[in-house]
């Protein structure tokens, strides 16, 4: 009779089971931002520069072009970039893409292709120069110390990428972004000092001054 109860006790008393979670795999997070197989959670991105290149980067205009197909219409983007390193050499790049990021990217990549040495005069440029692109002109005129930047927006930016800090220009005809920045690129390759003409017509600095 007493192993019928002792038997009768132990079919009664709750079972302790200990449940074991099962832990989570070496690199791999729970809920949002989840990436297996890497520590600290952040992707490797290829398009993204390492150290900064200590070019002066100016996006001037990003325009939208809507084109109409059978299917609907399509959307692209096309950017306009100026890069220079602010002591004598600039480069100008457009680039078309699906977003905008992709765009300034391309355009950024071109630009950088692009580059040329101006030639230049302490903070300002030699002498007067005329540029011109499609119908968009753009005057550039020496200035004296002081006078800072006189230039409007598209200007502005090619000369402040090129390292000028004195000058004065007036743009004529179009003033499309894209001509104006064309235009003052265009312009600035034509500088020429007195050291360089010299040089071409096989005479001294103070012979042709």
């Amino acid at each position: 009779m007493s192993e019928v109860v002792k038997n009768e006790n132990q079919v009664n008393a709750p079972v302790e089971q200990t449940e074991q979670r099962p832990q989570a795999p070496q690199g791999e997070r729970r809920g949002r931002g989840k990436f297996e197989g890497k520590k600290g959670g952040r992707r490797f991105d290829k398009n993204r520069e390492r150290e900064d290149d200590g070019l002066i980067k100016k996006t001037v205009k990003i325009n939208r072009v809507t084109k109409v197909v059978k299917g609907g219409r399509t959307m692209r983007f096309a950017a306009l970039v100026v890069v220079g390193d602010g002591k004598g050499k600039v480069g100008v790049g457009m680039g078309k893409a699906a977003e905008v990021p992709q765009a300034i990217e391309k355009a950024t990549q071109r630009a950088k292709k692009e580059m040329v040495t101006i030639a230049l005069k302490g903070n300002t440029i030699p002498h007067e120069q005329i540029g011109r692109f499609g119908r968009g002109h753009v005057l550039l005129l020496p200035a004296q110390e002081g006078t800072g930047v006189i230039a409007g927006g598209p200007v502005r930016n090619v000369l402040e990428a090129v390292g000028i800090k004195n000058i004065r220009t007036k743009s004529y005809g179009s003033n499309n972004p894209v001509n104006c920045v064309k235009a003052t690129f265009e312009g600035l390759k034509e500088l020429r000092t007195a050291e360089q003409i010299a040089q071409l017509r096989g005479k001294s600095v103070e012979e042709i001054l």
